[in-house]
């Protein structure tokens, strides 16, 4: 089930390199990546994170499919191969923190709404009132428009604890004086 996809080689991006590039601090990269590692062996120790890994760590059952679990899976899996490799789940992450923008949180927003991936959001997938310019899809400016005027559509794009993720999950803190070279890879 969660090993179907194997990849031939992973590629692990180095811990300083993300914390410069998303809004975790070193310290909090090297905390998920032990999170990251107990949900990409859940199923299937090969150091990604598949479907079926993803929806145990959502729902505590591998099982369960949903439109929210299927439309967050390919928002992480953000090179559409099946696996969700570490830079992948830490960029993402990112989005989600409480420092992330409001431009990132709106863009990502859209994405997750637009379900066939079309470039804007037809009718079956939200409702009209966004549709500022009648055309009956939205684009992105007109949901940057209605993004603005009902922010708490942006409400579920925040995890709090992502603030200090060392702090909100203390079993994820590792020693890392003395476990820096066993989890260098992730």
């Amino acid at each position: 089930m969660g090993c179907v996809l194997i990849k031939q080689e992973k590629i692990y991006e180095d811990h300083v390199v993300l914390a410069a590039q998303t809004h975790f601090s070193l310290e909090e990269v090297k905390t998920l990546s032990e999170l990251f590692r107990k949900l990409s062996c859940s199923i299937c120790n090969d150091g990604f994170i598949s479907r079926e890994e993803f929806q145990l760590g959502l729902f505590r059952d591998s099982r369960k499919q949903s439109l929210f679990s299927d439309r967050m899976f390919k928002l992480f899996d953000s090179n559409n191969d099946g696996l969700i490799d570490f830079g992948e789940f830490i960029r993402t992450l990112s989005i989600f923190h409480p420092d992330a923008s409001q431009a990132e949180k709106i863009a990502v927003a859209f994405k997750v709404y637009d379900l066939w991936q079309r470039g804007f959001i037809g009718r079956e997938e939200t409702f009209e009132e966004a549709d500022s310019k009648g055309g009956g899809k939205i684009d992105i400016e007109e949901w940057n428009s209605f993004a603005a005027l009902n922010p708490s559509l942006l409400k579920n794009m925040t995890i709090p604890y992502l603030k200090d993720i060392t702090a909100a999950f203390p079993s994820f803190v590792l020693n890392t004086e003395e476990n820096d070279d066993i989890y260098k890879d992730f």
